[in-house]
């Protein structure tokens, strides 16, 4: 009896020992699954976000390369890690170039400058395009593409030049439909919102706008009135219509400013010119918001906001306007 009672107790205890073990075995694998599944996470988490997105950018000389070099490390600074980059040639052949994009599983290009683009554009239509570093294209053709213009926003334009010139009411501008109208209707309701009337003139060539800008200095007020030269092929350049408003301009003691930086050298009052770096950080953004959205986030033309100032001193002293918070300006003009 005695004996039986003793084998009783150990069989018992065995089936003790034996539930122990198990449940540390559950424990374990618990543990194990846990500790696999954080590991996946982390690994997912650590994968490079630029899986996916290539550049194609045109191989040119100075000073366009270091152009494209700054908004490229900006590209690669703001997704924090190398881009694919594929520089193209006056002769590219797109075939090659859709075979590799293919081969790196691209799912978003982008563009940059006009031959970039106009490569990019004929790519595989379920490959994202977003295109930086050109000025505009035809809005029919931006429907299915993220734009980031090179044309500065007109609403930090018109801010800026209420700094230098609270009394300005009135703001002229000179431009072509063909190219700008987009960029107008933007002009016409940042105006609005800051209280300025805008006063647009349509003009489809160099004769054409001479005339109007002409007309507008013979009746233009220096104490409220400004002249906003846009980046328009048609309706400014730097034989005649520049000349004609530098001389008028000064001779009228009126302000005018420039969406072209090199117009601030010769005498403009200002301008806000592109911050490339800055550009690549904006056009990564879009990028990745395209493959966030399967390529249906931000279409369009957009105007530039990353923008540096440049000021022309002397210009701003014959107008009688003083330049207090001068260490804020990025160029000074002329050169110190």
């Amino acid at each position: 009896m005695a004996i039986q009672t003793a084998n009783s107790w150990r069989a018992a205890a065995w089936r003790g020992v034996t539930a122990v073990l198990r449940g540390v075995a559950v424990c374990w694998r618990t543990a194990l699954r846990c500790v696999v599944g954080l590991t996946l996470v982390a690994a997912a988490a650590a994968l490079p976000p630029t899986r996916g997105i290539a550049i194609i950018y045109p191989e040119v000389g100075e000073p366009y390369r270091s152009v494209f070099a700054s908004i490229i490390e900006g590209i690669e600074e703001q997704i924090g890690s190398h881009v694919p980059s594929i520089a193209i040639g006056a002769n590219p052949i797109p075939k090659e170039i859709a075979g590799e994009l293919r081969r790196q599983n691209i799912r978003v290009v982008i563009a940059l400058g006009r031959n970039g683009l106009k490569l990019a554009v004929g790519l595989e239509r379920d490959i994202g395009l977003v295109a930086g570093g050109v000025l505009s294209i035809p809005e029919a053709e931006a429907r299915n593409i993220s734009v980031l213009s090179l044309a500065p926003a007109p609403g930090l334009l018109f801010a800026r030049l209420q700094i230098f010139m609270p009394a300005a009411k009135r703001i002229f501008v000179v431009y072509d439909p063909k190219q700008n109208a987009w960029l107008m209707r933007l002009a016409k309701e940042a105006a609005n919102a800051r209280g300025l009337e805008l006063v647009s003139y349509e003009a489809s060539d160099l004769k054409s706008a001479l005339r109007i800008y002409q007309d507008l200095f013979a009746t233009a007020d220096p104490r409220r009135d400004a002249l906003w030269l846009p980046q328009d092929s048609s309706t400014v350049d730097e034989v005649s219509v520049l000349p004609l408003v530098l001389h008028e301009a000064w001779a009228h003691n009126l302000a005018f400013f420039s969406s072209s930086v090199a117009h601030v050298r010769r005498g403009a009052l200002f301008s806000l010119y592109p911050n490339n770096v800055e550009i690549g950080h904006r056009l990564a953004n879009l990028a990745l918001g395209q493959m966030a959205s399967n390529g249906q986030a931000g279409r369009g033309v957009m105007p530039l906001k990353e923008l540096l100032l440049a000021v022309n001193v002397r210009t701003a002293s014959h107008l009688g306007i003083n330049l207090s918070d001068r260490q804020n300006f990025d160029l000074v003009f002329p050169e110190q």
